[in-house]
């Protein structure tokens, strides 16, 4: 009884995952977590790095993926991205917004070439390719998007202040995108991760001041690995989050509580 209860609440077999920066970090960590969980993958990646390395990793799991390289802060390739999924696959079921970058420069000294650059990314592509994914989903009359939020969409962080305004932004499409398309069961809703071991996080990891300051605030006592934000992506993804709308999971490690 308990396995049919499993597999219908968190199966995601015969559905589609659209996985922006899933060939790396946090997005390969997802990526592979819903391939387990018996989705088909498609991933945007900007670098085209890795690719058939993770070609054979979910390949290895039974599952299908495809590639498909592009800049996402180039308004077009949104639409590219979504068109090309529904090429490959037919249908999007789930997207997840992973794709992003961090710049880290003081207000003072920063460029407003620097600032533009991460909001294009980090917060316009995401608007952008979730309103073509939406187009689709409302036709198949369902959906999930789940966005990676961050740390810095609860507090304001130092030296990375297009980065925090980025990621507050995310928290309020969420929101926002959840009000208009809950009614038509499309489920919107964010992950924030804690501070995860990726190529973004490395030069705080290589000052052992700033590490060790870090890890005596997680209550966990560690740094997350990628694959520690899987399995909130597999239950956003799956029927168990069905009554599940605009919310932001902190995925932690405690660091928010202590």
């Amino acid at each position: 009884m308990g396995n049919t209860y499993i597999k219908e609440m968190f199966s995601l077999e015969g559905k589609v995952a659209l996985v922006t920066g899933g060939n790396s970090g946090i997005g390969l960590g997802i990526a592979n977590g819903l391939a387990k969980a018996g989705a088909d993958i498609f991933i945007v990646t900007h670098s085209g790095r890795n690719t058939e390395e993770v070609r054979a990793e979910i390949e290895g799991i039974g599952r299908k993926v495809e590639f498909f390289q592009a800049d996402l802060s180039i308004e077009e390739n949104t639409t590219k991205s979504i068109e090309k999924c529904i090429e490959a696959f037919g249908q999007i079921d789930i997207l997840v917004n992973n794709a992003g970058s961090i710049y880290r420069e003081s207000l003072l000294e920063g460029t407003n070439e620097g600032w533009k650059n991460i909001i294009d990314l980090n917060l316009s592509a995401l608007y952008y390719i979730s309103k073509e994914a939406s187009k689709h989903m409302v036709k198949q009359g369902h959906g999930k998007i789940i966005n990676i939020a961050s740390m810095l969409s609860f507090q304001g962080g130092k030296f990375v202040p297009s980065y925090t305004a980025s990621k507050h932004g995310v928290a309020g499409v969420t929101k926002a995108f959840a009000n208009e398309l809950a009614e038509k069961n499309i489920q919107i809703n964010a992950i924030a991760p804690g501070y995860i071991k990726t190529a973004n996080t490395k030069p705080i990891r290589d000052d052992a001041k700033r590490s060790a300051e870090i890890l005596g605030r997680i209550p966990a006592n560690r740094w997350g690995e990628p694959s520690d934000i899987a399995g909130a992506a597999v239950f956003l993804s799956s029927k168990a989050s069905d009554y599940m709308n605009g919310h932001i999971l902190a995925v932690d490690g405690g660091w928010l509580i202590r």
